[in-house]
């Protein structure tokens, strides 16, 4: 590993002064002691024994309120009298919303225009004030900056403060309580507080534990900055995983990936689709886009019968997100199968596709049969159809048996 060489004089002195243990005695009576769940599914399908560590299921729903309080919680009388204030793509507002409201402090907090509504009306229920602005983090961020600035307001950093960096990595102390020999642990990466905090703590006393970070492709501000060997700013972030949309690592946090952090991976969004389908369906538990980059990260994880734990970091998403979610996994997984077919237009033609399907035992979800898409509609009309199948192999039965009844379907 690289040495920690970036880091300031200063910030070298902040950052030994981490004691985990005392922030895990700070956070006792305000967190949820969130218990690993062992993932039978996940387990055979990746050849590993994989644990789950849900922090989706904290008070607010995600890990951050553990960085958020111990930060808050340390602050002088006179910085509460000034306010806080925060930018947030959703999960450190509430969780700087929470501790506020539980320390009698007032906080504002930008978020982004394209915060789900579910995460901004669960910050302002919190009692803090909400201001809207940028389309990424890093616009409100800037925007955040300019109200402190003008207000004399105490910023609380989501991810580059050591005392949010402590209060992240007591999830490492308690995964090693409670899963002594685990072999690997997967996180997922946005600006690398959380990871920070977890692989510190953990390397500490543990140190051929393997720490693996997860981001997705359309936000690989860590991985990049790592490989070019200096914090690297992107120009742009696309990707569904809001809660990890980052352009640029923390100067504080970047250093201490370096030093502690084994390696980076990233994932596609479909993969990240599929996991959040998974976790559903066979655990029945919510991840957020970016709360499920762990369990996609196991796809790239070579080693086979090695104890592994991934980091549901958050489950707040809004209802349609959802739905559009089981329907993106459900297709990438290849659990439902889209086609159009022309067929001559006669009596009977309905009839054969139908016997063709269920003689596939393919279930059809939805019919489309529309004259008006095909050249000449007097002869042909275009049947557009859905149905739930067993996974890509069903996929492929099901069209070589349109093949032999010599129809050409097109996928959609």
């Amino acid at each position: 590993m690289k040495t920690c060489n970036e880091l300031t004089a200063e910030k070298k002195e902040q950052v030994k002064r981490i004691d985990f243990e005392k922030a895990s005695v700070n956070l006792r009576d305000v967190i949820i002691r969130t218990s690993l769940i062992h993932s039978r599914n996940f387990s055979d399908e990746y050849q590993n024994e994989v644990y789950l560590k849900p922090e989706n299921l904290q008070k607010t729903g995600a890990f951050k309120i553990r960085g958020a309080y111990n930060k808050i919680s340390k602050l002088t009388e006179d910085e509460r009298k000034r306010g806080l204030i925060a930018s947030s793509a959703g999960n450190h507002a509430q969780g700087v919303a929470y501790a506020a409201n539980q320390l009698g402090v007032s906080a504002t907090i930008v978020m982004p225009k394209t915060t789900p509504l579910i995460k901004v009306e669960a910050t302002k229920k919190l009692g803090a004030k909400v201001v809207l602005s940028g389309d990424c983090y890093d616009e409100a961020y800037q925007e955040a900056l300019l109200l402190q600035e003008k207000n004399n307001y105490v910023f609380i950093h989501p991810f580059n403060d050591v005392d949010i960096i402590e209060g992240q990595g007591t999830i490492g102390l308690e995964i090693i309580e409670e899963l002594p020999d685990v072999d690997c642990v997967l996180v997922p990466v946005g600006g690398g507080g959380l990871i920070s905090g977890i692989a510190m703590a953990i390397k500490k006393n543990h140190p051929h534990v393997k720490i693996i970070g997860v981001e997705p492709k359309g936000a690989m501000a860590m991985k990049i900055s790592l490989e070019n060997n200096e914090i690297s700013h992107l120009e742009e972030v696309c990707t569904i995983a809001d809660g990890v949309a980052v352009k640029r690592p923390g100067d504080l946090t970047f250093p201490l990936v370096q030093e502690y952090v084994d390696e980076i991976v990233s994932v596609s969004d479909f993969e990240i689709m599929e996991c959040f389908l998974v976790l559903l369906e066979r655990h029945k538990l919510i991840g957020e886009n970016a709360g499920v980059l762990s369990l996609a990260g196991l796809k790239k994880i070579e080693e086979r019968n090695k104890k592994i734990v991934c980091l549901i970091s958050g489950g707040n998403i809004d209802v349609l997100t959802v739905s559009s979610m089981i329907d993106r996994g459900l297709i990438s997984r290849g659990r439902i199968f889209r086609f159009a077919v022309d067929l001559p237009d006669k009596p009977g033609e309905l009839v054969k596709i139908s016997r063709i399907l269920a003689d596939c035992n393919a279930n059809v979800i939805k019919l489309d049969h529309n004259q008006f898409k095909t050249i000449d509609r007097f002869l042909e009309v275009e049947l557009d159809v859905t149905v739930e199948t067993n996974g890509y192999k069903h996929i492929e039965e099901i069209k070589e048996e349109f093949i032999k009844h010599k129809y050409i379907i097109k996928e959609i």
